[in-house]
């Protein structure tokens, strides 16, 4: 299955065939550089001809029986099961995911379709009361038909399958765009998931393309009717737009600038684990990875000594050595653009409290303090090993910090008083906040989405129905009306 030239294809009306576009994107091991596929790109022709056939598949999909659907979504769970390690090795070549990164990756993704099989069967409707005699108002919740999935590379497998399985299981059909850096595992790759799952052709469709050759051909397009995003939050004020003004809804993940803050009466030690782990899983590339680590001045001391020791202590390298925990930055561009940050974080008078070397994709972590506090590292989104320390004196300057950024997407509160976590963390403007524990978590039933900058809307359980069905009003006359003429 990870045979990246058997998936080095668009998917399109189940047919596997190359794109027609007149370049090609290269899909790169990012730790050692190796060329792992050759993609040409599909053009504006071919997301039309993606939708079409999304569009006629739909109507039959959704006339199946939802327990029929529902089989699908277990044949697919099966087949993640059985092809465990080779997608392991696909997720270490194509993204410098870790083998504990991977391991997370695919243990949500599972969760995910177990979620989509119950999806299957949610939708439901209601009979509501009329002021008229005889009146019998119904409401039906339908599909919307059909929806378009933008991926991101991080964690490229589940953030595809978090919106491409519920949107199937709900009777709709999908044209899914990955991430140019993971066209494989965020796109191809489920397209042969659901293949051999006997997803009817049709219903999911992967172009893999750039907005250099589309434009906004995928998001402006008559058919879909739901457009839903992961990825930054530039990116996703323009898809947002692009939506609403051809009256389309979007569902956008975006970026996050998350504070963990350590109260005076946390327990330090695992304070300093979770924000270890916060910051630096999957490198720290991560849209809910904990950026800003807001400490008491009254616990300052031991939790910088044990942190930045703990830091210090990570070991860097090639991604398929179990033993690694710092894998490599998805490519060149990203690791170069944040070393320059912190360059220009450290002219501006920061101190680094731990500062590696950069080579490449690779990228030692960083640890910063200092910041004045206007600097603008501390607004932004720091996708990569580079953690800003920030101290703080009680809970009122603590919360005032938190929500001192544009983001608004996870965070967390360590104390030792759990109510008192609560009550701080219901005044952290965030969409997801958890008391004493990390910043990264994902559940298949949970609300998840942000606040402010961090996007629009909510996805798992109720909310991924809310996002991808519509309702429908039908009224029957008992009886006959009295018209007035």
């Amino acid at each position: 299955m990870s045979h990246f030239s058997d998936l080095a294809l668009q998917y399109i009306d189940g047919q596997w065939r190359p794109g027609s576009g007149s370049w090609d994107i290269v899909d790169i091991n990012p730790y050692n550089g190796e060329k792992l596929a050759v993609i040409t790109v599909a053009t504006v022709a071919e997301v039309d001809e993606a939708y079409r056939a999304a569009e006629r598949a739909q109507r039959a999909w959704a006339e199946t029986n939802p327990y029929a659907r529902r089989l699908v979504f277990e044949r697919a769970l099966r087949i993640i099961e059985e092809r465990e390690q080779e997608i392991t090795e696909t997720i270490i070549a194509e993204l410098g995911g870790t083998r504990l990164k991977a391991a997370f990756e695919l243990s949500l993704t599972k969760d995910m379709l177990r979620e989509a099989m119950q999806l299957a069967l949610r939708p439901e409707g209601r009979i509501l009361p009329s002021a008229v005699d005889g009146k019998e108002n119904r409401v039906y919740r339908l599909p919307v038909g059909v929806v378009g999935v933008i991926s991101p590379f991080n964690f490229p497998l589940f953030l595809s399958m978090k919106p491409v399985a519920p949107a199937l299981a709900l009777g709709n059909a999908v044209v899914l765009k990955p991430h140019q850096d993971a066209p494989i595992v965020g796109g191809t790759l489920l397209a042969k998931i659901f293949e051999e799952a006997g997803l009817p052709a049709g219903l999911l469709n992967v172009v893999i393309t750039d907005i250099a050759e589309i434009g906004d051909a995928l998001i402006e397009h008559p058919v879909p009717k739901v457009i839903s995003f992961t990825g930054s939050d530039r990116v996703g004020r323009h898809v947002a737009t692009v939506a609403a003004s051809h009256f389309k809804r979007s569902v956008l993940e975006l970026g996050g600038n998350s504070a963990l803050i350590v109260l005076d009466d946390a327990d330090v030690d695992y304070a300093v684990d979770a924000a270890v782990f916060s910051r630096f899983a999957h490198q720290g590339q991560v849209c809910m990875a904990a950026n800003r680590i807001l400490v008491d001045r009254a616990v300052l001391a031991e939790f910088t000594e044990k942190f930045v020791a703990k830091v210090a202590s990570l070991t860097v390298g090639d991604p398929k050595d179990p033993a690694t925990q710092i894998g490599p930055l998805i490519n060149t561009t990203q690791a170069d653009a944040l070393t320059a940050q912190v360059d220009q974080a450290l002219a501006e008078g920061a101190t680094a409290l731990l500062r590696g070397s950069t080579v490449g994709t690779l990228m030692s972590p960083a640890v910063l303090t200092d910041l004045a506090p206007q600097a603008p590292i501390l607004q932004r989104e720091l996708f990569g090993p580079v953690v800003l320390l920030v101290p703080f004196e009680g809970e009122e300057e603590a919360v005032a910090l938190a929500n001192d950024t544009p983001f608004g997407l996870s965070g967390a509160v360590h104390t030792g008083d759990l109510e008192r976590g609560v009550r701080v963390a219901r005044r952290v403007e965030t969409g997801m906040i958890h008391v004493n524990d990390g910043t990264i978590h994902d559940e298949a039933i949970v609300p998840f989405g942000g606040e402010k900058n961090s996007g629009l809307g909510r996805l798992n359980g109720e909310s991924t129905v809310e996002a991808f069905t519509t309702l429908k009003w039908i009224s029957i006359q008992h009886g006959r009306s009295r018209f007035p003429f």
